[in-house]
C-alpha cells in the first residue's frame, strides 16, 4: 500500500526513472522502466536484484554483449498477423535485426549459463522461438537490406532482363547525344539526364524541332528542353513494364515471407518482452555502476541497517560542483523503530528522511542501491510519507489540514508492516497545540509497531522519544563554533536548533536575544544549552580522538621499526661475534703453530745466541704484525702553553684530551683534580693549557653531549602550517620541517596551507616534490580539510 499517489514524485522517484530511460538503448526498455513498481514480495525482489548483480558483473567483465537493433516488433506483427497483408522490405529488414540480436543473445547466455544464473533464466521467454526464421529471411534480404536477385527464379529473370535493356537503352542515349551533339543541338555542358524516371537529352528550346521525341520537361527559364528521343522510347518502356514485373514479384516473395512468419507471431512477441526486459535490466546495471550500487542483504528480521547511504541525484548534482557527499548511517529496528531526527535548518535533516525514503523504495521497486557492503534492510508492506506542503485549494484545505488529513490515513492503516516518513513534523500551526497533536500521534504509531523517520524541532517530541521504548532521538550533527552544518546524523540523543547561537552569530542585538530568552522559559534555555554543550564536547572530543589515533599510529610505527633494528643489530652482532672468534681461533692456531715452529727448530738445531736472537726477533715481529692497530682518539685542536707545571695550572692529557686541573707536583708525577675524580699521572702524558681554553673547551663538550634525540622527538610537531606565508617564506620552512622529520625518523608529516585559490597548495607541492625524503603526497580527507592539507609520506 502506497500513499499518496503522488510519492514517487515527492520523493523524487520520477527523476531516477528519467536517469534509467536515458540509460537505456531503445523504446522497448523505456516501456519498462514506466513499468517499475513496488513490491514486498522477498522472491520476487530477490530475482529482480540478482538479475541486475549479474549485469553489473557482465558490463564490468568486459565481455562482447548485444548493445543495439533491441527493437520493438509489435506493429510488424500487429500488421502480419493480417491474412492477405505482406511485411515491408524495410520492416522484414528490422524484424531480421532484431532476431539477429536475439540469436546473439542465445548463444551467449548458453555458453556462460554459470556465469549468470539468473539472466540465463529468461532465456525461457524464448523457448517457443525458431531461429530457423532468421536463415529464411536471410536468405531473402541481403546485408544491406535489399531483396536477393536469387529470391526467386522469376526475379532474377526479371532483373537479368532489366540490366540488358538499362545498358542497350544508354548506349542508343550516348550514340543520339554524340549526334545532337555534334550538330550543335545542345549547350556546352549538358549531359544526359533523368525526368520522370526516363532518361531524357537536354536540347536547346530552338532546336526542339530538329530531334523526333518526347517532351518531358523543360529548364525554369524556357531556354532547355528535355527530350526523350524516339529511338529510345520503346527501350525506355519495356524498361517500365520490367519494373513493374519487378514490383509484383517483389510483393508475391514478401508475402510468401509474411505467410512463412506468421505462425512465429506468439513466440515473436515474448521475444520482444525478452528485448525489452534485458535492455532495462542493462539500464538498471549502468545506474547501478555509476552510482556505486549494490545488493544489500534482504533481512527477515524487521528493520534497516545502513552504513554509507548515499543519495544519488544529490550526490550527482554535488559531483558535478567538485563535492563530495557525506554519506548516511542509520539504524531502524528492535526497540528503536520510530527515529526522530531534530536540529537547526538547513542542517540535513529533510536530506536524510529522503535520502532513506528514496534508497528503500528504489531497492523494493527492484534498483541496487549506494550502500556499503555491510548494509541489510528488510522489506515492507506499505510505504506511507508526509512531505511538504499539500494546500488543497479545491477542498479549501490548508497546510496543516492536509498534514492532518495524512495523519488521519496513517494512524488508520499502519501495521508493523508500515515505513513512515514524516516532515516538520507538526508544523502549520500553533506550537503548543501542534505540539501536543504530534505527540498524540507519535505515541500512536509507535503502539502500532511502525517504523519510519520523523524530523521536527519540537521539544517536547524530544523528550517523549527519551521516555518511550520503540522511539529514539537522533541529530544531525552541527559545528557549533563556526555555526555550519556537518551533515552527519547521530543517533541516541536528540539535536538543538540553535536558534539563539544563531541568532547572535548573524548579529542581531543583546536586547533581542535576552527577550527571546525569557520568552523561551530559563529551563528551556538551559536544555538547549546543554545539548549545545554536548555537540561542542562531542566536535572536540572527535578530533582529539583523530589526533590521538594518528599519534598512536605513528607510535607503533616506530614501535615496529624498533623492533625490526633491534632484531637487526642482535642478528648482526651474533654474525660479527662469530666472524670475530672464528678470526681469532685461527690467529690463535696460526700463532701456536709459529711458537711451536720456533721452539722445535731451536732444539732440533741446538742453535747458539746468534740464531736464537734471530728466532725471537722474528717472533717479536710477527707478533706485531698480528696485533690489532691502536687508533688514537681523536683529540680537538687547543692552544698548549709553555713552561712548568705548577698546582692550580690546566692540563690536557697528551693522548685522549682529557681536561684536569694539577693538585700538586711531585717530581716526575703529578696529582691531578679530573672531574670529582683525583689521580696520578706522569708528567711527560701532560700538556699545559689556559684557563680560557679550558672553559671553551668544557663548553664545547657540554654542547657536544646536550642534542638528545628523545628531547627533539619530544618537542616536535608532525603538523606545520603556511597559511598567510608568502611563497619566499615557504621554502626554508619546508626545508627544515622536512629535514627534522627525516632526521628523526617520522613517516608522516601534515601540512596545512588551505584552499583558496590554490597557488600556496602549488607552491608547497612543486618544493616538496623536489626533496629527496619524500616518498609521496595526497590530499588529507575530507572531513579533515581535504584539498587544504597535503599529507607527506618520508621514505
Amino acid at each position: 500500500m502506497l500513499y499518496p499517489k503522488n510519492l514517487e514524485q515527492k520523493i523524487n522517484f520520477v527523476k531516477i526513472k528519467e536517469w534509467l530511460k536515458a540509460e537505456c538503448t531503445s523504446p522497448l526498455g523505456q516501456e519498462y522502466v514506466e513499468k517499475i513498481s513496488f513490491t514486498s514480495d522477498p522472491v520476487q525482489l530477490q530475482r529482480l536484484l540478482l538479475q541486475t548483480e549479474e549485469f553489473c558483473k557482465l558490463l564490468s567483465s568486459g565481455e562482447s554483449f548485444p548493445q543495439a537493433h533491441f527493437t520493438n516488433l509489435t506493429p510488424y506483427l500487429e500488421k502480419a498477423k493480417v491474412d492477405g497483408a505482406f511485411l515491408e522490405l524495410e520492416e522484414f529488414q528490422e524484424l531480421k535485426l532484431a532476431l539477429q540480436t536475439l540469436k546473439s543473445c542465445i548463444v551467449f547466455f548458453q555458453i556462460n549459463k554459470e556465469l549468470y544464473p539468473t539472466l540465463t533464466a529468461l532465456l525461457g521467454l524464448l523457448q517457443d522461438l525458431d531461429i530457423r526464421l532468421l536463415q529464411s529471411i536471410e536468405q531473402i534480404i541481403d546485408e544491406k537490406g535489399k531483396l536477393r536477385s536469387n529470391a526467386s527464379k522469376e526475379l532474377q529473370l526479371i532483373r537479368t532482363q532489366l540490366l540488358y535493356e538499362e545498358s542497350r537503352l544508354r548506349k542508343v542515349m550516348e550514340r543520339i547525344f554524340k549526334e545532337a551533339s555534334a550538330k550543335g543541338l545542345t549547350s556546352e555542358d549538358a549531359a544526359i539526364t533523368i525526368r520522370g524516371g526516363r532518361m531524357v537529352i537536354p536540347i536547346a528550346a530552338e532546336n526542339k524541332r530538329k530531334l523526333r521525341g518526347f517532351i518531358h520537361d523543360e529548364s525554369a527559364t524556357g531556354q532547355t528542353v528535355f527530350m526523350e528521343p524516339e529511338e529510345a522510347l520503346d527501350i525506355n518502356n519495356e524498361i517500365r513494364d520490367l519494373e513493374y514485373m519487378e514490383k509484383r514479384e517483389i510483393i508475391k516473395i514478401l508475402t510468401r515471407l509474411t505467410v512463412q512468419l506468421r505462425p512465429s507471431i506468439p513466440a515473436l512477441r515474448k521475444a520482444t518482452n525478452f528485448l525489452g526486459l534485458v535492455d532495462f535490466i542493462r539500464a538498471k546495471a549502468k545506474f547501478a555502476l555509476h552510482t556505486g550500487s549494490i545488493r544489500p542483504e534482504l533481512s527477515k528480521e524487521r528493520g534497516i541497517t545502513w552504513t554509507g547511504a548515499r543519495h544519488p541525484l544529490l550526490e550527482k548534482a554535488l559531483l558535478s560542483q567538485g563535492k563530495k557527499i557525506v554519506p548516511l548511517t542509520v539504524r531502524l529496528g528492535g526497540q528503536q523503530r520510530l527515529l526522530l531526527i531534530s536540529g537547526p535548518n538547513a542542517g540535513g535533516k529533510s536530506v536524510a528522511l529522503k535520502t532513506v525514503a528514496l534508497l528503500q523504495y528504489m531497492l523494493q521497486c527492484g534498483l541496487l542501491i549506494p550502500v556499503g557492503p555491510d548494509s541489510r534492510s528488510s522489506l515492507f508492506d506499505s510505504f506511507f510519507i508526509d512531505i511538504g506542503d499539500e494546500q488543497n485549494l479545491e477542498n479549501d484545505l490548508s497546510t496543516y489540514s492536509s498534514h492532518l488529513v495524512n495523519m488521519k490515513y496513517f494512524t488508520q492503516y499502519a501495521t508493523k508492516k508500515t515505513l513512515v516518513f514524516i516532515d516538520e513534523f507538526g508544523t502549520g500551526t500553533e506550537p503548543q497545540f501542534g505540539g501536543a497533536i504530534a505527540g498524540a500521534i507519535l505515541l500512536e504509531l509507535n503502539a502500532l509497531g511502525t517504523y519510519g523517520i520523523i524530523t521536527t524541532h519540537y521539544g517536547n517530541l524530544k523528550l517523549l522519544a527519551e521516555k518511550h521504548q520503540g522511539l529514539i532521538n537522533g541529530a544531525m550533527r552541527y559545528d557549533v563554533e563556526k555555526l555550519e552544518p556537518i551533515y552527519q546524523l547521530e543517533i541516541g540523543k536528540p539535536g538543538s536548533s540553535f536558534a539563539l547561537e544563531i541568532a547572535t552569530k548573524i548579529g542581531l542585538s543583546k536586547e533581542i536575544v535576552s527577550h527571546a530568552k525569557q520568552q523561551i522559559g530559563e529551563e528551556r534555555v538551559r536544555y538547549d544549552r546543554l545539548l549545545t554543550q554536548l555537540e561542542n564536547e562531542k566536535n572536540t572530543y572527535q578530533h582529539l580522538l583523530a589526533e590521538t589515533k594518528e599519534k598512536d599510529a605513528l607510535l607503533q610505527a616506530k614501535l615496529e621499526e624498533y623492533r625490526e633494528l633491534k632484531e637487526g643489530l642482535e642478528l648482526n652482532k651474533k654474525k660479527f661475534l662469530q666472524e670475530a672468534k672464528q678470526e681469532a681461533k685461527a690467529l690463535l692456531d696460526q700463532t701456536n703453530k709459529k711458537i711451536e715452529n720456533v721452539i722445535r727448530e731451536i732444539k732440533e738445531e741446538k742453535a747458539e745466541k746468534e740464531v736464537t736472537k734471530k728466532l725471537r726477533k722474528d717472533l717479536d715481529q710477527f707478533k706485531a704484525e698480528v696485533q690489532p692497530e691502536k687508533v688514537a682518539p681523536k683529540i680537538p685542536e687547543i692552544q698548549v702553553l709553555g713552561g712548568e707545571l705548577a698546582a692550580g695550572d690546566w692540563v690536557r692529557f697528551k693522548d685522549n684530551g682529557a681536561i684536569a686541573q694539577v693538585l700538586a707536583i711531585k717530581s716526575k708525577d703529578a696529582d691531578l683534580l679530573i672531574g670529582d675524580l683525583k689521580s696520578t699521572s706522569k708528567i711527560s702524558r701532560l700538556e699545559k693549557i689556559s684557563k680560557a681554553e679550558f672553559k671553551k673547551e668544557t663548553k664545547a663538550l657540554e654542547k657536544r653531549s646536550t642534542y638528545q634525540t628523545s628531547e627533539k622527538m619530544m618537542n616536535f610537531s608532525p603538523n606545520l602550517d603556511l597559511r598567510g606565508k608568502r611563497g619566499e617564506e615557504v621554502l626554508p620552512l619546508l626545508q627544515l620541517f622536512i629535514d627534522e622529520g627525516h632526521m628523526l625518523g617520522i613517516k608522516n608529516l601534515r601540512i596545512v596551507h588551505g584552499k583558496g585559490d590554490g597557488i600556496l597548495r602549488e607552491v608547497t607541492r612543486s618544493l616538496l616534490r623536489t626533496m629527496s625524503p619524500v616518498r609521496k603526497l595526497e590530499d588529507e580527507h575530507a572531513d579533515r580539510g581535504g584539498a587544504g592539507v597535503t599529507l607527506v609520506t618520508l621514505a
